[in-house]
């Protein structure tokens, strides 16, 4: 499917009569990154991944605009409109994806039944919150934060990657994060062209941030061991997202890798709770039971 003119490459799994529920990917990974926690939630579930665009098998863009955080909302209404006409979609995002998800989530008038946010906040919160008095939480979050300024280093960044780190991720992944994720042939130029998408929305976020709110039912997971997305940034999501479930999850950054039935629990829970139709099939065990996390209440 085209979104935009560039082409999106999408994958569904499951029911189509069931809700449905849309997972997006982060960097630099691609649809695969999902593939165990769709094999759970296909059980009960419409389940649609994709390639984003710069990643995998859909176009990628050279223009730094294309990688704008409201070409990619379009993208995901996009998915949403081709794979489920007419009715709403529950949206799932890990890292870059949950970023731009935020994007279309406080987008006016969206049909999304429900988020899902994996390690990867509102830009426009973030840069709101780092407004405020500098504290030990906004200095953590900058130290975890050094990967962004080396993506704006312009012929550098891309040589590293090409050379020393794309052809090594997966081995990269195993030894930091005790994850054998499925690497894209692609993982090279993914990298690259993945990086536009920190160029193209960082700088104008930190410096202009806008008023972003929501009223979509938003389920908040934490990850307790995660290199890249502390705490901080996510304490004030209340202020923007007022029905905001949180939920914690002992494990690092590629949980939806290393945890994947504890992440699919999560999400099955948040949807069935958001969704009428899914009211009929068996619920999965409370996700409080799955080794490794805990549940916490909801928050106004």
């Amino acid at each position: 499917m085209e979104s935009d003119g560039v082409r999106l490459s999408v994958y569904e799994r499951g029911d189509r009569s069931a809700p449905t529920i849309v997972l997006v990917h982060g960097y630099p990974d691609t649809h695969r990154v999902w593939d165990g926690v769709v094999d759970v939630l296909a059980e009960e579930f419409h389940v649609v991944t994709y390639d984003v665009r710069g990643a995998g098998a859909s176009d990628k863009p050279r223009e730094l605009a294309a990688y704008r955080l409201p070409a990619l909302a379009r993208d995901l209404f996009a998915v949403a409109e081709a794979v489920s006409p007419g009715e709403p979609v529950h949206v799932v995002a890990h890292d870059w994806g949950s970023i731009q998800a935020w994007e279309a989530v406080t987008t006016p008038g969206a049909r999304i039944a429900s988020y899902t946010s994996i390690s990867g906040p509102c830009l426009d919160h973030v840069g709101h919150w780092m407004r405020g008095r500098p504290t030990l939480a906004h200095l953590r979050q900058l130290l975890h934060s050094w990967y962004v300024v080396a993506f704006h280093l312009p012929f550098l960044a891309p040589f590293g990657w090409r050379r020393l780190i794309g052809p090594r991720w997966g081995a990269i992944l195993r030894r930091l994060e005790g994850a054998q994720a499925h690497v894209s042939g692609s993982i090279v130029d993914d990298g690259v062209h993945g990086m536009s998408l920190y160029r193209a929305n960082f700088i104008p976020r930190m410096r202009s941030p806008r008023v972003r709110k929501t009223d979509i039912p938003v389920q908040l997971v934490h990850l307790l061991k995660d290199n890249y997305v502390t705490a901080g940034v996510l304490r004030d999501v209340h202020r923007w997202a007022p029905d905001l479930r949180r939920r914690v999850l002992d494990a690092g950054h590629w949980a939806p890798v290393t945890h994947a039935r504890a992440i699919a629990l999560l999400v099955a829970d948040h949807v069935t709770g958001h969704s009428p139709a899914a009211a009929t099939p068996t619920p999965p065990p409370a996700p409080g039971s799955e080794p490794g996390s805990t549940t916490a209440s909801r928050r106004a």
